[in-house]
């Protein structure tokens, strides 16, 4: 049943029973959560855990800080997926590194200089792309913070933005990354650790994981798991504690 005819069938009855009242509660509840299901981005395995729903959410924003290895491993879910990706405002973003991170080129659109214009062109772009990546010279008015969060809502599409964000849904970061490959003075950097926490408007605490960003195969993956799944650490400001999740 849709929406309007779940209305209508209310305006039906003048006095509808308690009965019919708690099917149509019932009916809208399953389309809400269908609907939450289905505007899920698939994101890397590795990070959806952490993430709100567990996956990036159509129509929402997140902030990223300081990371371009993060933001690569968050595109190369949905560019896996057949989506197409942007990112505007990052010269410096390395095609031949995000293409190691699983990212389709002939998906991916790049604007490296938008200019005063960022904001509007990264609204442009988001009415053709599924996930856009920008990162603000400056900060955003609240009129123009606003009309891109409508544009994002009305198109469905998702905003990662490498920097702060009045209305992000998850902030993302890293910590105590450690590189490995560098012998007695020499070699080459081969792998590295990191720890990336998200914190949440949904999640009152912080979830933590150790990842390779990226591991000697040139992937991104969980430093520890455990049988019953995956290992978070969850960090408040009085305690940081581990736990298994399945």
């Amino acid at each position: 049943m849709a929406p309007a005819a779940v209305l209508d069938a209310l305006t039906l009855e003048t006095e509808p029973t308690r009965a019919t009242v708690e099917e149509l509660q019932s009916r809208i509840r399953q389309m809400q959560a269908t609907k939450l299901d289905t505007r899920l981005v698939p994101t890397h395995p590795a990070i959806a855990p952490l993430l709100p729903g567990g996956g990036l959410k159509q129509g929402a924003a997140y902030s990223v800080e300081r990371s371009s290895a993060l933001i690569m491993a968050l595109l190369a879910g949905p560019s896996a997926a057949g989506s197409w990706c942007a990112v505007v405002g990052i010269p410096e973003f390395g095609v031949e590194a995000a293409q190691g991170f699983g990212i389709d080129l002939e998906r991916l659109v790049l604007v490296p200089r938008p200019g005063e214009q960022w904001l509007a062109v990264t609204a442009a772009v988001a009415d053709v792309v599924g996930v856009v990546v920008t990162r603000p010279p400056k900060r955003a008015s609240d009129s123009g913070v606003a009309r891109l969060t409508a544009r994002l809502r009305q198109r469905g599409s998702t905003l990662i933005v490498l920097g702060t964000w009045p209305q992000s849904e998850a902030m993302l970061s890293l910590s105590e990354s450690s590189w490995t490959g560098i012998g007695q003075g020499h070699g080459h950097l081969a792998a590295r650790q990191v720890t990336v926490t998200v914190s949440s408007r949904a999640d009152s605490r912080p979830r933590s994981a150790r990842l390779w960003l990226p591991s000697i195969e040139k992937r991104v993956e969980l430093v520890e798991t455990s049988p019953a799944g995956y290992l978070f650490v969850e960090v408040s400001t009085s305690s940081t504690r581990l736990r298994a999740v399945s």
